[in-house]
């Protein structure tokens, strides 16, 4: 037992590098709670979240499937909302999984009132909980694909630009916004272990059996965003792709690992409708994978739409991104795989967003953030190799000293709620 511990929290697991981005998570977590706790005690819940909550709590239960037509809904006096209901009692963007974790810490309590008194009154910290760990699982995969790719001053920047970014302070602590961060940690958990898979298949072994971890995990991660967002399916061909892309040579592997973690998904969202097939029929006829159109191209509301949600989620990028773009363009240094790789998805993402105007498309928006934060990331650890290093350093973390000021005095600036 000595040994494994020994071998376990050793310094390349447990150093420096792993103690500063715990830090720099426990700033995030702590600006969550500041948030949370702003918040104040709910004298009245949104009704679309509590019949997101309600749901869960009903298919918990046995009672029901979460965001399908139910006799039990009705009997409960659960109102759906508008959308809900015009498409005859089925959510068109979300699977009962949305609703599962929703409901999850609802479930714990001792409670046997499951009423929507009772979820109005526990709303505070098990409404925010699921998030509160996606948040911090996000930062910490961010830091770790960062630090992989780029080393250590990658892995910080990313992780900085994250943890003080007001959209995913916001999310984490579902201040006024949909619960997306599960489908976010899916989705870069999606792509980059696809990418992780395919960089194995060299390996002389038995791929297939040999990477059932990372198997899990890509389908585990398919299942938690395309269950929290349809739209989301597009990630399914994007990471088959990467995956073709970096291992020409072993393609029939990819393809079997690729097939194997999309069966695994499969089973995990269909585990979601209790295995009840002509309700998932039912649901996915209903369900909508997509919301675009090519008409926003020509709207002028549309970039500004674009461009006000991205200031609001990560103001740094408006300043960093350009920065990090025009290196790119002009530096044929920069335009490597793990640069282009982020920014690909994050274009991907933005564009399908700005072409689907409602709701799918701020997910889409949402889920390109974290790309761009790995993608400058990048651009700054390769400038800081260059002999104006200390010019560049200073460039950097004088932005991120910066932001991180200015969030913190924003997040002050949160009035109290009254008793």
């Amino acid at each position: 037992m000595g040994n494994f511990f020994t071998g376990f929290f050793n310094k390349e697991r447990f150093g420096h590098p792993q103690v500063i981005a715990g830090g720099l998570l426990l700033i995030f977590l702590a600006q969550c709670l500041w948030l949370t706790k702003k918040a104040g005690p709910p004298q009245e819940v949104d009704v679309n979240e509590l019949f997101r909550v309600q749901e869960g709590l009903l298919q918990l239960r046995g009672d029901t499937i979460a965001g399908t037509p139910s006799m039990t809904r009705l009997e409960a006096g659960i109102s759906p909302p508008l959308e809900v209901e015009d498409n005859e009692g089925f959510d068109s963007n979300h699977s009962p999984l949305w609703y599962l974790v929703a409901a999850a810490p609802f479930s714990l309590s001792t409670s046997h009132e499951k009423t929507a008194g009772f979820v109005i009154r526990e709303w505070g910290w098990f409404a925010r909980i699921p998030y509160l760990i996606f948040g911090l699982l996000l930062g910490a995969s961010l830091w770790y694909v960062s630090r992989r790719l780029y080393g250590n001053q990658g892995g910080y920047i990313a992780l900085t630009l994250y943890c003080f970014s007001p959209g995913m302070l916001q999310e984490s602590a579902l201040w006024h916004v949909q619960p997306e961060m599960g489908a976010a940690w899916g989705t870069f958990g999606a792509v980059f272990t696809a990418i992780a898979v395919a960089h194995t298949l060299y390996a002389p072994r038995e791929v297939v059996l040999w990477n059932w971890r990372r198997i899990f995990l890509l389908g585990l991660s398919l299942a938690l965003a395309i269950g929290h967002q349809f739209s989301l399916i597009v990630l399914a061909p994007i990471a088959l792709a990467f995956m073709l892309y970096l291992a020409p040579a072993r393609r029939q592997a990819a393809l079997a690992i690729w097939a194997s973690a999309c069966g695994f998904a499969f089973v995990l969202f269909f585990a979601s409708y209790r295995f009840q097939l002509s309700i998932f029929w039912r649901a996915m006829r209903h369900a909508q994978f997509s919301g675009f159109t090519w008409r926003t191209l020509t709207m002028s509301e549309a970039y500004r739409s674009v461009l006000n949600h991205l200031q609001e989620t990560a103001p740094a990028l408006l300043i960093a991104l350009p920065a990090a773009l025009a290196t790119y363009v002009l530096w044929r240094k920069t335009r490597y795989f793990g640069n282009t790789a982020p920014l690909l998805v994050a274009v991907v993402f933005l564009f399908l967003g700005f072409c689907s105007p409602h709701y799918p498309g701020l997910g889409f928006q949402l889920m390109a953030v974290p790309f761009l934060f790995v993608f400058v990331a990048g651009v700054a650890a390769d400038l800081l190799e260059t002999p104006e290093r200390k010019f560049v350093l200073t460039c950097v973390w004088g932005l991120l000293l910066v932001v991180g000021l200015l969030n913190i005095l924003q997040l002050a600036r949160i009035p109290t709620p009254l008793p």
